[in-house]
């Protein structure tokens, strides 16, 4: 029999394979809990990091109303260096601080501190660009008016930019469940793995199709609601 004919037999078998989801489900709906832990914590943790660290980049750059110059500098050569670091990578490199803050470098909670710095870094660009874009003649009337940094940040920045950065976060939270797909690597289950354990490696492509559709409405759940909430908050 030649490789051709090998391979055609193996992908009739790869499409004609029966899934025995009665011992699979148990096991899918772990995985679904596993990828919106990670993803859920990953939005909350990196999320509110990558706000405080993107409202510093913003308020401490030149004429900003808390410019520093240093800090402005450490921070954005941090974001920098973190941002462009591929998931896969990043997520060995923090093992020995995963250890420390974790007390382990596999399984869940590792995973999700890595996401929770790996989302935190690249939140931060993401709020200082949207930031960016406010009207200076707002912030400026506010400080002509005597408002303190804190006020001017809480009161004018935040308001101004709440719905871009809603926007912002939802992009986020997809790009977490991105990240959640390799978290397999250190023992951390979820999807990714699931489709990678039960799909790919056992030539089940039932498994694979069924936890994309699902990746997919999880998605497409958080991509509506994010627009919702953004569009209701710019309304006003």
């Amino acid at each position: 029999m030649s490789s051709t004919d090998t391979l055609s037999t193996l992908d009739t078998l790869v499409l004609a394979k029966d899934t025995d989801w009665d011992y699979l489900s148990p096991i899918f709906q772990d995985a679904i809990g596993e990828t919106l832990y990670m993803a859920l914590w990953g939005l909350v943790g990196g999320g509110l990091a990558g706000l405080v660290i993107g409202i510093l980049l913003y308020t401490t750059r030149k004429g900003g109303v808390l410019a520093n110059r240093p800090t402005f500098w450490i921070l954005n050569v941090l974001v920098n260096i973190v941002r462009p670091v591929p998931f896969i990578i990043l997520l060995t490199a923090l093992g020995p601080l995963t250890k420390v803050v974790v007390g382990s470098i596999l399984g869940l909670n590792a995973a999700t501190f890595a996401i929770i710095i790996a989302a935190a870094f690249g939140a931060a660009r993401i709020v200082e660009q949207n930031l960016v874009s406010i009207d200076p003649g707002v912030i400026e009337a506010a400080r002509a008016m005597g408002a303190s940094p804190l006020r001017i940040i809480f009161t004018v920045i935040i308001p101004e930019a709440l719905g871009p950065l809603i926007l912002g976060a939802t992009f986020m939270f997809i790009a977490i469940v991105d990240m959640s797909a390799m978290a397999g690597y250190v023992g951390a289950g979820g999807l990714g793995d699931f489709a990678i354990q039960y799909g790919y490696r056992a030539f089940d492509n039932n498994v694979t199709y069924v936890t994309l559709v699902v990746i997919i409405v999880i998605v497409q759940i958080a991509q509506l609601f994010g627009n919702w909430l953004a569009r209701r908050i710019m309304r006003r």
